[in-house]
């Protein structure tokens, strides 16, 4: 059997970033930390990433999920199973029908319109891929500086030198 992962997407909240997101894997123990923690929930940075590019210091709130197919986790639902939810224009359901005449294609928004969708509950399970995660504190270092290619290095001797 292959090895869990979860890819952890961390959020920059600092307006000087530009809003830019990091992708990092997750595994192993950190792996097991995340499981049964809810949307809504704080965990400390250093259980995402490794050596270098380890998050420690950060603080960092779960904002959301998907599992493999991409079905997204909703903070409302309970447990971390699939639930068919009847759902108005939100979070996982846009409210519009695409039709198609006259050789074009035109979005309709209909008053009213609802559709049964299935989403993940609020709790990271083995069956969840991806958790979304913006950062609540920020460590010694910036984001930018610890995913750069050779960033965690050659900053750190860089300001050695002056």
């Amino acid at each position: 059997m292959a090895e869990q992962v979860f890819k952890a997407v961390v959020n920059d909240t600092d307006p000087s970033s530009g809003g830019k997101s990091y992708a990092v894997d997750i595994s192993g123990s950190n792996y097991n930390h995340f499981l049964g923690k809810k949307i809504g929930d704080d965990v400390d940075g250093i259980f995402i990433g490794d050596g270098e590019k380890s998050l420690g210091g950060f603080k960092l709130q779960i904002t959301g999920g998907s599992d493999l197919t991409g079905t997204p986790m909703r903070a409302d639902l309970d447990g971390g199973g699939r639930k068919k939810v009847l759902v108005s224009p939100s979070s996982g359901f846009k409210g519009h029908k695409i039709v198609k005449k006259k050789g074009g294609r035109y979005r309709y928004t209909y008053d009213g319109l609802r559709r049964r969708r299935a989403f993940r509950g609020n709790v990271i399970s083995s069956d969840t891929r991806q958790i979304n995660l913006k950062v609540i504190e920020s460590g010694n270092k910036s984001l930018s500086e610890i995913f750069s290619a050779g960033g965690g290095e050659d900053s750190a001797e860089a300001d050695s030198a002056e």
